[in-house]
């Protein structure tokens, strides 16, 4: 069965299942373009504003009790998830997120007259005091902030204090240092993956710091940042309005001009996140490596195996996580690329690059947020060190001639080096053959205990 509603282009006809009105139907019809729809962080965070909308509005006598206590209790329903497929529209859509602005509207008026006919109207009521301009990117920002300080940085958490701990356990175990993919002088294993623990901990507060400014609200802004058609006081009362109901901090923005067409906040927030895509690149690559063989590789460290890693050859086990952090991470490389592009497209008054942005700026944050936990539960905590190939491989390196530099100099140091690789003698052979030291000083100096 179908309904008829009207919107200032005239009638629309429309599923009698859905609470969605004439702007979202027309929406759904002339957008029909590919799978990707405004994720829900972004819908809640609408229906968060319009709770808070009708809270602020209903103080300043804007509102009624009635209205307002019926705009809030539909907003809680959407909230909490459960019309999550009223909201079915696509990101590629007008870009300043008009369409899905008023889906929410919609859905919201829709519940309320379910009991009061036409009591309610979308943009009246539920949209007053409000332009799309100003409402869809403070629902970005408050879906932004609400992401990160709630999953992503309590998963970076989870594996900054995993490494510092690893970092601890293995002290005391020495390997051979790698730089350029070649032999360098020993370290502890402790010590290596110490680097990768501040690579998270460097990471957790450019993250936190870069979203101080997504902190910043353009409600109040309206349609072109005066803040025409709500009061001068509408946009603080909102921003401490959605810091209660968030229980996150958020403040209005005291430059509406520059938060409507400007997204630089979040472009410098992305930035962060490209960082760690970045750092966990490189740890998964050094994992995979260390992890090579099981015997013709580096084999200094195993890691769980998960799933068999072949259709053809048996026994064989894949490093599939690591592989799945280091695809999402380029993903997210390339998510940054686009939010540049798109933030910078700011004509006049207004970004209308809004939903692209939206939709790879809260990409980015589910999956750094999933691969992390995928990675840390499934790999990094059962990753082990091979002690014995880590000792052997460290004995047999000749970069351990580095510690007989200061007693015989560089040059001589590197004779020993290049005749022991050319004869296929190990460093102390080459080194009483060819010098003076004794057998008690070279183990007194050639020792990867002192040298770390």
């Amino acid at each position: 069965m179908t309904r008829i509603e009207h919107d200032a282009l005239g009638p629309v006809e429309i599923d009698d299942t859905h609470l969605w009105g004439p702007q979202t139907q027309r929406s759904l019809e002339h957008f029909k373009i590919s799978t990707e729809t405004i994720p829900l962080p972004y819908i809640t965070a609408l229906a968060q504003i319009k709770k808070a909308a009708a809270i602020v509005n209903q103080q300043e006598h804007k509102l009624s009790d009635e209205r307002q206590q019926a705009i809030c209790q539909a907003a809680d329903a959407i909230i909490a998830g459960q019309h999550d497929n009223e909201f079915p529209l696509s990101v590629w859509q007008t870009g300043s997120g008009t369409q899905s602005n008023m889906n929410v509207n919609e859905v919201i008026a829709h519940l309320c007259n379910q009991t009061h006919a036409d009591w309610i109207h979308p943009n009246d009521h539920i949209n007053l005091s409000q332009s799309s301009n100003d409402t869809f990117p403070t629902a970005m920002h408050l879906a932004i902030v609400e992401a990160i300080s709630t999953e992503l940085l309590p998963e970076c958490q989870k594996w900054a204090t995993l490494l510092q701990k690893k970092t601890s356990d293995y002290a005391a175990i020495i390997k051979i240092g790698r730089t350029h993919l070649q032999d360098a002088t020993p370290l502890s294993f402790g010590q290596e993956v110490s680097g990768w623990a501040g690579m998270l901990i460097n990471n957790i507060q450019f993250i936190d710091q870069a979203q101080d400014a997504v902190r910043n609200l353009a409600i109040g802004g309206t349609a072109v940042g005066t803040g025409m058609n709500a009061s001068p006081t509408f946009g603080t009362a909102m921003a401490e309005q959605l810091s209660r109901q968030y229980q996150l901090s958020f403040t209005s923005d005291p430059n509406k001009f520059y938060a409507l067409t400007s997204h630089s906040a979040i472009s410098y927030l992305h930035g962060a996140l490209r960082a760690l895509a970045g750092d966990l690149l490189k740890i998964a690559n050094d994992i995979r490596w260390l992890s090579s063989g099981p015997r013709c590789g580096l084999g200094e460290i195993t890691i769980p195996a998960n799933e068999p890693g072949s259709s053809i050859m048996p026994g064989k086990v894949n490093p599939t996580q690591c592989e799945a952090l280091t695809m999402l991470a380029v993903q997210v490389m390339g998510n940054d690329t686009t939010i540049q592009v798109a933030a910078s497209q700011g004509n006049f008054e207004l970004n209308v690059f809004k939903p692209v942005i939206a939709y790879n700026m809260m990409q980015s944050i589910q999956l750094l947020t999933d691969g992390l936990r995928s990675f840390r539960l499934n790999c990094l905590v059962g990753l082990t060190p091979n002690v014995e190939k880590m000792a052997t491989l460290c004995e047999n390196s000749l970069m351990l001639v580095t510690a007989l530099s200061p007693h015989i100099g560089y040059e001589q140091s590197a004779k020993i080096a290049q005749a022991a690789l050319a004869n296929q003698q190990t460093l102390k052979e080459a080194t009483l053959e060819l010098t003076d030291i004794t057998e008690a000083d070279f183990d007194l100096w050639v020792n990867p205990q002192n040298m770390i």
